[in-house]
């Protein structure tokens, strides 16, 4: 945490950790930051977000700041009630929407209170084209499970390397709930090495040195988050979720989300859907009522890529998560098949694998395209037994999710018919390696687009790569309108 990039850089009221997240519109822009210090011991007191202004200054000449915008400011407290345990109430989070922006065009920005004297220095993010079907942002990196690790050190600077115009964030951010209150050593296995432990503890400074060490990459490209299971962090209050709920900005309201665990967006002629593995997911809940209202809306005339993101994935060969998520996949496959999802991205498991086109365990060329890069680099290390391998078979008491129902099976059909698990590698899995990095999304029009996968090794190397394929759409032969459902 004394590392140059993860301490706290500014002083007094300056701000911090500023980070960029798309509207629903090219036209709007979420920025975040925070002001004040943190406060960690066993007796804290909460800041008055009120004390500080939420400003941010804009305009399309370096310099000029001809606009203007105000937003709200908050505050959290993670709080735990046990013996020795040690208490954390965050610095002031601010977030602000700034409207009236051009498509294509970039912008300067200042963020802070200006009669605090406390702005940050001049930032510039660029604005995405408006939907449209030859329109896409130049290149969107994906990467999950980052934590704060030197692997993370290596995919980040890779990853900047690759210069991405936005970034999906699939989950499990910081990994601070690998540590105990008082901080100290990180666990890769927390139940192993704390197992006294009164409740799943977190070291919340861990967000703050991992909004920092974000900081110079997400001030500048818009990050999209979904939450994973180690953002949940339980508090004895019962409260869930509070460090990811507070921290980002993601478009819920905009997108009719009554939740920010689970929005949509676009990003010139693509439509993200972003889903909650960790909220309810059932054919009578919110979610799901909200992500068929928001399929229902998606004209693919004007955005003909659609692709979907959550943390865990449904497909997946690794004896770590096997079948994890069996339940989700059941409730929500269907309607995701039935309107003609293009790709999804996961994390959750620890390595790298891409599927070939699948429903319902079949290989079908009108399913979509599943991804998991769950290989970011955190504290638990990565994954490297396949549920295929001799010995490596899970049993079916295993891998039981920290939410939702578990609905383990056999397969009712093809090689594996009668086995909860193959003897080989799935058909449905097209290539898989136990490598970090993260991969970039390239659209080049309205049926092509180019999927690299780059492992952590390869930023030695010029021009090489783990897996790179063309992803094609075939809208004529998957059309919804000739959906079997």
């Amino acid at each position: 945490m004394d590392h140059s990039r993860l301490k706290r850089n500014v002083t007094s009221f300056f701000p911090e950790q500023i980070a960029l997240a798309l509207s629903t519109s090219s036209s709007s822009m979420w920025i975040s930051w925070i002001t004040g210090e943190a406060q960690i011991g066993l007796n804290v007191t909460p800041h008055d977000p009120k004390t500080v202004a939420s400003e941010v200054w804009y305009g399309k000449e370096s310099g000029k700041y001809t606009m203007k915008q105000n937003g709200v400011s908050v505050v959290y407290s993670q709080l735990y009630p046990f013996e020795g345990l040690w208490n954390y109430t965050s610095g002031i989070i601010h977030h602000v929407k700034i409207d009236g922006l051009e498509p294509e065009t970039k912008y300067y920005y200042k963020c802070g209170d200006s009669s605090l004297v406390a702005m940050s220095d001049e930032l510039a993010f660029e604005t995405f084209p408006l939907p449209a079907p030859n329109k896409y942002p130049r290149r969107i990196a994906v990467v999950g499970d980052l934590g704060l690790t030197s692997n993370t050190t290596t995919t980040i600077d890779h990853l900047i390397m690759n210069d991405p115009s936005m970034i999906l964030m699939v989950g499990d951010l910081t990994y601070a709930n690998q540590y105990l209150t008082t901080g100290g050593k990180g666990a890769s296995c927390y139940s192993c090495q704390f197992p006294d432990a009164p409740i799943r503890e977190t070291f919340q400074p861990r967000w703050d040195g991992w909004g920092r060490f974000m900081e110079p990459l997400i001030s500048r490209v818009p990050m999209m988050v979904i939450e994973g299971n180690h953002e949940i962090e339980p508090q004895a209050a019962g409260l869930i979720f509070q460090s990811y709920l507070t921290r980002y900005s993601v478009p819920s309201k905009e997108s009719g989300s009554n939740s920010n665990l689970y929005y949509s967006f676009n990003a010139g002629g693509i439509h993200f859907i972003m889903l909650g593995a960790y909220v309810d997911y059932n054919q009578t809940s919110a979610q799901y009522s909200w992500l068929q209202h928001d399929l229902e809306k998606v004209d693919r005339g004007v955005t003909p890529w659609l692709v979907a993101a959550w943390h865990s994935p449904w497909y997946n060969s690794y004896s770590s998560h096997y079948q994890e998520f069996e339940c989700m996949r059941q409730e929500m496959e269907e309607m995701l098949y039935t309107y003609r999802v293009d790709i999804v991205f996961s994390g959750h498991v620890h390595a790298y694998e891409r599927m070939n086109r699948v429903y319902n365990y079949t290989l079908d060329p009108c399913g979509p395209v599943y991804i998991t890069v769950g290989d970011g680099g955190n504290i638990e290390k990565v994954d490297a037994d396949h549920a295929d391998d001799p010995g490596k078979c899970p049993s079916p008491g295993d891998n039981i999710p920290e939410f939702g129902g578990v609905c383990h099976m056999n397969f009712s059909s093809g090689p594996a018919k009668g086995k909860f698990c193959w003897d080989r590698q799935p058909e449905w899995s097209a290539y898989r390696e136990s490598s970090f990095g993260h991969g970039i999304l390239e659209m080049v029009n309205s049926t092509h687009a180019l999927w690299t996968w780059h492992r952590n090794q390869d930023i030695y190397r010029e021009n090489s790569h783990g897996d790179q394929l063309y992803i094609v759409r075939q809208p004529h032969t998957c059309s919804v309108d000739s959906k079997t459902g």
